[in-house]
């Protein structure tokens, strides 16, 4: 049996970031653990070449809005990440129906515009994850069971053989989607059943979704005063972005608008053919000659999605309570996923602020019940 003070489940952005709470108030007593052989969670940025190129794109998130998620912007700041502004200059592709052309229209730009990160949005968790104790973060273990002892709590892990791992701790945050760790994890004793309800009812984000991205050596379509943006009714692609980098490859991305059980019954070569037709019948030719193709199925990455999510619309849900105020977690469990969090549920900007108030309030329970057992409240009024 190994012993932490503190156990945070999963190291996605939320785990990282509570990590990085933790040990900048000289917190080092903690035990981070992620069933993925390598960390960031759904976030996910590939390259055509070498992971340390500068072409890294993104297929989980790949935006975020200094404009009003102001944390995650002064988050960026204080790592010193280069950010740079998305792509948005020119006209749209509109696809309306199955038998029309792409019709042009004027296209439009968000205000405040959405940012993404040099390197990809992976340049946040690698910024993290360097300033971490890098002996507190165990990868592979996939956390089964936790119960509840008098004062403690006790984790059950597996690595990817079965072989099992028992953690002793005081407090756990799951840095994982609620629905995920409700249908997932062992509670002994259950959890209460309102809070358990609502849990596996929160939709986790990105789980129905799929994205392809198409890589090229120059941004053709902005010769022909294309945005990139394009909306198709007609698919597989139902929406699509320039992904260029500057100074790098140029690159389109686009959702999948197929159901998730149409999709799975499609191979991988035959889902990128479909795209690669779709984006020549769109931009052009050249779009059908990429230099690299990426796919990534959110739907059926274990550690994202359930049976539940396969018939989700990918929205993003309100935020579930993160904690019991009653019962036998009171105190010891907090949620600190993305989808906890109250302003930005699912969004990048949600990891940081869930993982905050997380902390916070882990601190506060700690400090209230150290202030109890050194000074004890008395059963009765003294005279």
């Amino acid at each position: 049996m190994q012993t932490a003070r503190i156990a945070i489940v999963g190291a996605g952005l939320s785990g990282l970031y509570a990590a990085f709470l933790l040990e900048q108030r000289g917190i080092r007593d903690y035990v981070l653990l992620e069933a993925r052989d390598g960390l960031g969670g759904r976030i996910l940025s590939v390259s055509p070449s070498t992971p340390q190129a500068i072409d890294r794109f993104d297929l989980g998130p790949s935006w975020f809005w200094p404009g009003y998620q102001h944390q995650l912007d002064r988050l960026v700041r204080e790592l010193g990440l280069a950010r740079f502004e998305q792509f948005e200059v020119g006209d749209m592709l509109v696809e309306r129906s199955l038998h029309e052309p792409p019709r042009r229209m004027h296209g439009y730009v968000n205000s405040p515009p959405p940012m993404r990160l040099a390197g990809g949005m992976v340049a946040l968790i690698d910024a993290l994850h360097c300033r971490l104790d890098a002996t507190r973060i165990v990868v592979g273990q996939t956390v089964r069971r936790l119960r509840r002892l008098d004062q403690h709590l006790e984790l059950d892990s597996e690595d990817a053989t079965g072989r099992a791992s028992t953690w002793y701790v005081e407090h756990v945050l799951l840095a994982i989607p609620p629905r995920l760790a409700e249908e997932r994890i062992e509670f002994s004793p259950a959890l209460p059943p309102a809070l358990a309800r609502q849990w596996r009812a929160t939709s986790t984000w990105m789980a129905p979704h799929a994205k392809y991205l198409a890589v090229y050596d120059t941004p053709f379509w902005r010769e022909q005063g294309l945005s990139g943006v394009a909306r198709s009714v007609r698919g597989p692609l139902g929406e699509i972005h320039d992904a260029s980098v500057p100074g790098g490859s140029a690159a389109l991305f686009g959702f999948f608008g197929v159901p998730v059980r149409v999709r799975k019954n499609l191979s991988g070569d035959e889902l990128r053919a479909l795209c690669r037709g779709q984006l020549a019948r769109m931009f052009g030719p050249l779009a059908a000659m990429p230099k690299a193709e990426f796919i990534k199925d959110w739907a059926l990455d274990p550690y994202t999605a359930t049976a539940a999510d396969m018939d989700g619309a990918g929205y993003h849900a309100e935020a579930p309570v993160a904690r019991t105020t009653s019962g036998s977690w009171r105190g010891c469990l907090m949620g600190i996923g993305s989808e906890w969090s109250p302003q930005f549920p699912g969004y990048v900007a949600g990891a940081i602020e869930a993982a905050s108030l997380g902390v916070q309030a882990l601190l506060a329970s700690a400090a209230r019940k150290e202030a109890l057992s050194t000074n004890p409240v008395p059963l009765e009024p003294q005279p």
